[in-house]
């Protein structure tokens, strides 16, 4: 009876191993085949490198403005692909009935989120491979030394993006969803430290010293720019994370 009930178990865990990595399989189709979440999630970081890179903003004595772009993309990259793209997406499924039939069925609403989670990590993946590609190509020098603290932080930014993405999908009407994630990430991407290190000593620099986008920029900047672990950005993405995945555990409504 033992050895049955054992077996049922693990027959059990691998089943639902097997439909969360289905599920997974399937948002990471859709996301890359659909255009407007392609255009959000990959284009427009490409577009946003090669402007700023061409354009020389970024550079300064003993600066070369590319290291200081690719890790700042890579960070509105994670914005697209885990808040934007995801909330959007989530958003309308909510509205037309898809989330609240997929929480019925063996999947589960746990498998739904995990699956959801393994989509964003594998968009992610792609976006990190193609922009580290074209940055590579511009000439990035990245600190490889430093290249543990930027998974790590990509990770974190990932999966608090994410909470926070459901947790507006999951409370906001669908229109309403698209618009503020929409605003959201030109805002948090041009003003909130992401793609940009905000300049100090002024009351936008204090404001965006504790938003997710700016901790997840700076950890980047620091990581892939000198090697260094910048601890207080990364408690600050952690907080936000814990925060945003109560948030959207509690009030996410499923119809």
């Amino acid at each position: 009876m033992t050895d049955q009930t054992t077996a049922a178990g693990a027959s059990n865990a691998s089943s639902l191993l097997r439909r969360i990595l289905a599920q997974g399989r399937y948002e990471s189709v859709t996301a890359i085949r659909n255009g407007e979440q392609l255009l959000i999630s990959l284009i427009l970081p490409l577009m946003a490198l090669f402007a700023v890179v061409w354009s020389g903003m970024l550079d300064g004595p003993g600066v070369r403005g590319v290291d200081v772009a690719v890790p700042g993309i890579l960070a509105l990259a994670v914005l697209s692909s885990a808040f934007t793209g995801q909330g959007i997406a989530t958003g309308f499924d909510r509205r037309y009935g898809v989330l609240a039939y997929l929480s019925t069925t063996p999947l589960g609403p746990i498998g739904l989120v995990l699956g959801k989670a393994c989509a964003v990590l594998a968009v992610l993946l792609l976006q990190v491979v193609v922009i580290g590609g074209a940055g590579l190509l511009l000439g990035w020098q990245p600190e490889v030394t430093g290249l543990l603290w930027a998974v790590l932080f990509l990770i974190l930014g990932a999966g608090s993006f994410t909470a926070l993405g459901l947790f507006i999908a999951g409370t906001a009407r669908p229109e309403a969803t698209l618009a503020l994630t929409n605003l959201l990430w030109v805002l948090l991407g041009a003003v909130g430290g992401a793609a940009f290190p905000v300049p100090g000593h002024s009351w936008l620099s204090m404001v965006a010293a504790y938003l997710p986008s700016a901790a997840l920029g700076d950890g980047l900047r620091a990581a892939l720019g000198s090697g260094a672990l910048d601890v207080g950005a990364l408690l600050i993405l952690i907080g936000w994370g814990i925060l945003a995945t109560a948030g959207a555990l509690k009030w996410f409504k499923w119809r």
